[in-house]
């Protein structure tokens, strides 16, 4: 039997994925990550190889993290989980494991799974954005992954919002040290305090806040919406996807839906047909299967 093997690495829990020839899931697993370099790599080399006794199949392997790994040092960087940051992490796996492994960014994961047999199968371009703690987006073409030369493609987080009005410039500083980042305005604690002050993250309850009658939430999820179409209005004029998948969890949202592809208009250039803004399919789902697929481009 033909196994895939994805791996979504998240700084509290590993989740571990197998898919069949035709897609179908045949195993799932998590467990806590370790602490430290060492104890994570031990524990998705352990996952690996108690699925596949468990399966009794030997399969390719990919790992979602969230950082990427640098093309020209083989290290990672930019990944809130620290401890990854400055390791050769397909490296080590792979000589835990004995076998190439794949590696990529998390976002890269969602948006592959969500094109094979998500919300954005059968289209050409589709963008997937991850609107979570932090904002991250991927690419897929065709069916495969696109990473760029540097590997950043689609950190869409640290681009600066479009078309700032003048109560939003320059914008916070964000943890990359620049001003304006997307990350800044569209993250979930950043919605939370825009509706209820500094320090308050959880923006988790603002859609049914807002629904009730609660004109700070209601104002708060406004502005968001006016942000992030302009923010996605800028990738339609700069890749004309077909669809935009949103996953994390402000994409639970059901007002966005509803609100931003009309807000989206004024700023696609020329006389475009509206792309199509959907809810990833798979839900937190997506960045495990889409690890397990990314050997499908190979």
């Amino acid at each position: 039997m033909t196994i895939r093997l994805g791996v979504d690495l998240g700084g509290t829990k590993t989740e571990i994925a197998a898919l069949g020839p035709d897609g179908e899931v045949l195993l799932r697993r998590r467990r806590p990550t370790g602490n430290g370099y060492e104890a994570t790599v031990a524990t998705i080399a352990a996952l690996v190889r108690e699925a596949e006794a468990e399966l009794g199949a030997t399969g390719s392997v990919g790992v979602g993290i969230p950082g990427s790994i640098n093309p020209q040092t083989g290290l990672v960087r930019n990944a809130n989980s620290q401890a990854l940051n400055g390791r050769p992490l397909d490296r080590d796996l792979e000589a835990a494991l004995g076998r190439p492994v794949r590696v990529t960014n998390d976002a890269n994961c969602l948006a592959m799974s969500e094109a094979a047999d998500g919300a954005g199968a059968g289209h050409h371009i589709v963008f997937a954005a991850i609107l979570g703690t932090g904002v991250g987006g991927g690419w897929v073409v065709d069916g495969r992954p696109l990473e760029g030369l540097n590997r950043v493609a689609g950190e869409w987080g640290h681009t600066p919002l479009p078309w700032m009005r003048p109560e939003e410039f320059p914008g916070s500083r964000c943890w990359c040290g620049l001003h304006g980042c997307l990350e800044t305005f569209l993250c979930g604690p950043a919605l939370a305090a825009d509706a209820d002050g500094p320090g308050v993250r959880d923006a988790s309850g603002l859609e049914a806040r807002a629904a009730s009658g609660d004109p700070a939430a209601a104002a708060a999820l406004d502005r968001y919406a006016d942000r992030l179409a302009r923010a996605l209005a800028q990738l339609v004029n700069l890749m004309d996807p077909e669809v935009i998948v949103l996953g994390g969890g402000v994409s639970n949202f059901a007002r966005l839906y509803e609100a931003v592809p009309g807000l989206m208009a004024p700023f696609i250039f020329g006389d475009a047909k509206a792309v199509r803004l959907v809810r990833a399919r798979h839900g937190d789902s997506s960045g495990v299967f889409g690890a397990a697929r990314l050997w499908d481009a190979a």
